[in-house]
Order: structure tokens, then C-alpha cells, then sequence
């Protein structure tokens, strides 16, 4: 779906106190007596897509001047994608786009419902409407636009070497820019590399194992308390099992007290049998006290102070501690950070040859790009060339025989997006003078016909899909007007164009006719905006051939321009 003007609203712009315009998806023109307002709708639909604010267009009594527009649009395509991500809303394929400027030169914009600068206004009109008139020629001046479309005018013969170039061009940038990188980093990459050497050496050395710090740690506890562990073992050994070494008496132990209980205990274990139930656990306690009695014997044997041991055990726990600090939070930690080091370090050790192969790699994808661009200057030669003269017969059935467009290509300092061609469109107003810009070559009206030539050529070409002009017809009549209107209605087919216009031969091509008209209360002026049927368009087409509506000649000849645009058209 291509996206189309489909209702304007203007209230308190110039002369015009309210009007609404509904236009037609093909060839819209808009007519009326000088002075009626028609160059306002042209300035409406300007401020609609951001052009400037001039506060004394503001109609004299009113606060504000405001302009409403609903476009139809695709939900799914770029506009609505570009709505959305400033808050605004597409309802069902509809967008609504509102511009106020106050009497005092304040300006306000809204987007889908969403009040947005006025600049977003201008950005999302790249991508729907041109506007050619004496005061707004600027869409297809810009280089960047006149690139990309000579690039789709070209067609199928630019394709297949722009997709090749576009592929060249975006891995030699990545190589490029990965190249640069590390060249620059080269002294960082080896102060990295010296760090992780001495780093992986130091870890080396200590050979650390995984858990030694936990078992070290645990081993150092034990040497440094020795003598109280081993007497804390004695004594409990003592408490439960007695010392016979002592030969003390009247001292019980715990297996003794134990004994003691279970005997008396056994004694009457067979009047009662719960009882035989408590001898057998205290027959299991005295078994379990021998047994922690003996290990803690064994215990206290084992137990030995060793200070050069501890010398050792703390000189290796230093040196550890010293690694964890460094590179981890405990020894396996370490040979983490060692493993990970090694890998780092083998990937920067390999930079140089990395570089190496980057260079190569670099010059051969330049060379390549190279013979891409050439290919596509070749193609857009040609291009320029058919363009060209296009555009020339086309200028000259437009009463400007003398005048000649050319596309200049120049070479840029280095490789782009697009290859190496800057394009520019020129035009020579007549043999004796050099090509100029457009907008240096042709006066306003002249530069509206010379786009309305350019458009037609690149119809189908260009994405834009509404076109406005106005003044294109300024200064011509007879045959030249009858070409200018085949030529709207040419471009109608692929777009939408609202054309503003005095000559009814232009007026006679349209799909819908809008008049302005206007009446007068003595001061001021009021304006409204018109939709004609076929006798409407008939009295109004009458009107501007012989300036009476009701003439019989006027009309004939109206009837006559009308039947003869139709059967062109047809």
C-alpha cells in the first residue's frame, strides 16, 4: 500500500477562514480566482510536513492558524514504524497529523495523537510527500536523493553489482576497523601480555594444588595448639577410662560408673522385663565409651609438636595467600584464572599473525571494492546519460527547448555505502550556459517544471507516493499547459499529486477538481474549498478560459479540453 494524503483541514491560514480538502489517491488539482487562497493549500500542506512557520500567515483576527491532515498508510510499513517509536498511534491504516502556529509565532505539532517537534514532522516527510514551488524545491536537491534515485532508475542492471559491492564494502570495513584496533592497541595488547606471563609464572613456581589452602589451613591449626589438644585428649581419655599409670584411688571413671549400672541393673533384669531393655543400652554405652576412650588415646599419641613442620606449613601458606590475593579466592580459584590466562595469552601472542592476515586480507578486499565501484560508475554513466536526455525531451515539450539537464558524477575521496560516486543533477538553461545546480539554473517556476520532468522520468522510480506543485505552469499556456497536464496525469498513475494551478488545459487532466472560492463581507475575506462534479468543473474550466462561467463559447470549449484530456489520458 503506498501511503496517500487522503483529507486536509485548514482553519485561520491566510484568507482561508475553513476548508476542508478531500483528494482524490490519483491527480488532484485546485483552482480559483487570484487572491482566492490557492497558494494557502500548498502552505498548509507545508506546515503539515514541517516547512516553516511564519506567523503572518495567520489569518488577521484569528489566534491561530491550524492544519489537519489524515493520511492513509500502511500499518505494517516504515511511516508506521516511524509513528510508533515517538508515542504516536496508527488507527487501522489511518494517521493523523496536526500543525498549529499562533498569531505570535509559536508552532506546535502532533503526530498520531502525540505532540512531537516539529523537526519529527519534517523527517517523516521525506518519506511521503515532495513539494515543488518557487518557496520549496528541496527533496530532490539533496545529493543523497538524487544518488538513490538515478540508482533506482538504473533498474536491474545496478542490482547485481550494488549487492556485490554492498557485501565487499561491509566486510572490508569490519576488516578495516578490526585492523585499526589492534594496531592501536598493540602496546596495551603487549603490556596484557607481559602481565599474564608473569602472572602464569608466578603460579607456576608455587604449583598450587586444588584445596591445598583448606588442608594447610587445617594443618597449621593443629601444630600451633599441639600441646593443649594433646592434653585435652589425656584427660578425657583420664574421665572415661581411668589412668592406671596414677594408681589414684577413689577415683571412678566413666566406664567403672557405667559398669556399676548395668550390674545392678542385671540383677533384676528377670523380674522385670523393661529393665533387661535398659541393661543391654548401658551394655552398648560402656562398649561405645571404651571405643572413644581408645581413639582418644590414640589421638593424644598422634598429637606431637613439630615446630620446624610449622615453620613449612606457614612459609607454603604465605606463598599462597600471596596468589589468592591476586588472582582468585582460593587455590582452585588460581588455576582457573591460570587456565584462562594461558588461553589469553595464546590469543595475544597470535595478534601479529592475526595482523598479517588482516592486511592481506585488506588489500585484496580493496581491490575488489575497486573493480565493484568501477562497475557501478560504468552503470550509473549510462544511466545519467538515458536520464538525461529523458529529461531534456521531456523539458522541451515544456516550453523550455533550450534547456538541458545532465547528471555530473564525481569521484569521492574514499569508498561508501554506495560505492564511490557522488551524483548531482545540473541544468544549463540555454547552449551558451555552463551546467549549474538545479536551484542555480532555473527560477522558481522553471524549477517547478524542470522537477515535474524529472519526477516523470523517474516515475515508479521514486518511493515518494505524494507529489505537490505549485507555479508549475508559471509562464506557459497553449500546447506547453496541455503537456504539462498529460505529463501530472502520466505521474498520477504511480502517485498521488495535488497540483495548484491557473490554466485550465493542466485543470482539464485532473481525477478531481477542488476550486477555492471566496466572498466578501465588505472587510474581510473568507474562503472555502470546493469538490466539483463534471458541470462544475465545466462552468469552472470556463471561467479561466474566458473568465464568464456561463459563456457558450467558454463552456464548449471547456467540454471540448475535458473530452480531449480524457481521451489522452485514455
Amino acid at each position: 500500500m503506498r501511503p496517500r494524503v487522503e483529507e486536509v483541514r485548514i482553519q485561520g491560514l491566510g484568507v482561508i477562514d475553513e476548508a476542508v480538502l478531500v483528494l482524490s489517491p490519483g491527480f488532484t488539482v485546485v483552482t480559483g480566482e487570484t487572491g482566492a487562497g490557492k497558494t494557502m493549500v500548498v502552505t498548509g500542506l507545508g506546515l503539515l510536513f514541517g516547512g516553516r512557520a511564519d506567523p503572518a500567515r495567520v489569518r488577521p483576527g484569528s489566534e491561530r492558524a491550524t492544519v489537519e491532515g489524515t493520511l492513509v498508510i500502511d500499518p505494517r510499513g516504515r511511516v508506521a514504524q516511524q509513528v510508533e517509536d515517538v508515542g504516536g498511534q496508527v488507527d487501522d491504516g489511518e494517521l493523523i497529523i496536526s500543525r498549529t502556529v499562533s498569531a505570535e509565532g509559536r508552532s506546535r505539532a502532533w503526530l498520531g495523537g502525540r505532540s512531537v517537534p516539529v523537526g519529527t514532522l519534517t523527517y517523516l516527510a521525506d518519506d511521503l510527500v515532495a513539494v515543488h514551488g518557487q518557496m520549496d524545491q528541496q527533496r530532490l536537491l539533496q545529493p543523497g536523493r538524487q544518488r538513490a534515485a538515478l540508482d533506482r532508475y538504473a533498474g536491474d542492471d545496478l542490482v547485481k553489482p550494488l549487492r556485490a559491492y554492498d557485501q565487499a564494502y561491509k566486510r572490508h570495513k569490519q576488516v578495516a576497523d578490526l585492523l585499526a584496533e589492534l594496531t592501536a592497541r598493540a602496546r596495551e595488547r603487549a603490556q596484557e601480555a607481559d602481565l599474564l606471563r608473569f602472572g602464569l609464572d608466578e603460579v607456576e613456581k608455587a604449583d598450587p594444588k586444588p584445596g591445598e589452602d583448606v588442608s594447610l589451613r587445617e594443618e597449621e591449626d593443629r601444630l600451633s595448639h599441639a600441646d593443649a589438644l594433646r592434653t585435652a585428649a589425656e584427660s578425657a581419655h583420664t574421665a572415661l577410662l581411668g589412668d592406671p599409670i596414677s594408681g589414684e584411688q577413689g577415683v571412678q571413671d566413666a566406664v567403672s560408673l557405667v559398669g556399676q549400672a548395668r550390674a545392678a541393673v542385671d540383677a533384676v533384669r528377670d523380674v522385670d522385663p523393661a529393665l533387661a531393655g535398659i541393661a543391654d543400652r548401658l551394655a552398648e554405652a560402656g562398649y561405645l565409651i571404651s571405643d572413644v576412650a581408645t581413639e582418644l588415646a590414640a589421638y593424644a599419641e598422634s598429637v606431637e609438636a613439630d615446630p620446624a613442620r610449622l615453620a613449612v606449613v606457614q612459609e607454603r601458606r604465605a606463598v599462597l595467600t600471596h596468589l589468592i590475593r591476586k588472582y582468585g579466592e582460593d587455590t582452585g580459584a588460581v588455576l582457573g584464572w591460570a587456565e584462562q590466562a594461558a588461553l589469553r595469552l595464546t590469543e595475544l601472542e597470535g595478534d601479529d599473525d592475526r595482523i598479517a592476515d588482516l592486511a592481506r586480507e585488506h588489500e585484496e578486499l580493496t581491490g575488489r571494492l575497486t573493480e565493484l565501484a568501477a562497475e557501478l560508475t560504468r552503470v550509473r554513466t549510462a544511466a545519467a546519460e538515458r536520464f538525461g536526455r529523458a529529461v531534456t525531451e521531456e523539458l522541451t515539450a515544456l516550453a523550455m527547448p533550450h534547456a538541458r539537464v545532465t547528471v555530473e558524477i564525481t569521484r569521492a575521496a574514499d569508498f561508501g555505502p554506495h560505492g564511490v560516486d557522488e551524483v548531482e543533477l545540473k541544468m544549463s538553461p540555454h547552449p551558451a550556459s555552463p551546467p549549474l545546480p538545479l536551484n542555480k539554473g532555473a527560477s522558481g517556476g522553471e524549477l517547478s517544471r524542470v522537477m515535474l520532468a524529472i519526477e516523470v522520468v523517474f516515475a515508479g522510480a521514486d518511493p515518494v507516493p505524494t507529489f505537490v506543485f505549485d507555479e508549475v505552469d508559471a509562464g506557459v499556456g497553449g500546447k506547453a499547459a496541455v503537456e504539462i497536464g498529460r505529463r501530472l496525469a502520466l505521474l498520477a498513475r504511480t502517485a498521488q499529486v495535488i497540483v495548484v494551478t491557473h490554466l485550465p488545459q493542466v485543470a482539464a487532466f485532473a481525477d478531481q477538481h477542488l476550486v477555492v472560492e471566496k466572498d466578501s463581507d465588505g472587510s474581510v475575506v473568507r474562503s472555502g474549498v470546493t469538490a466539483l462534479d463534471k458541470d462544475g468543473r465545466i462552468r469552472e474550466l470556463s471561467r479561466m478560459l474566458a473568465g464568464l462561467e456561463d459563456s457558450e463559447l467558454g463552456r464548449a470549449h471547456a467540454e471540448e479540453l475535458l473530452a480531449a484530456a480524457a481521451a489522452a489520458r485514455a
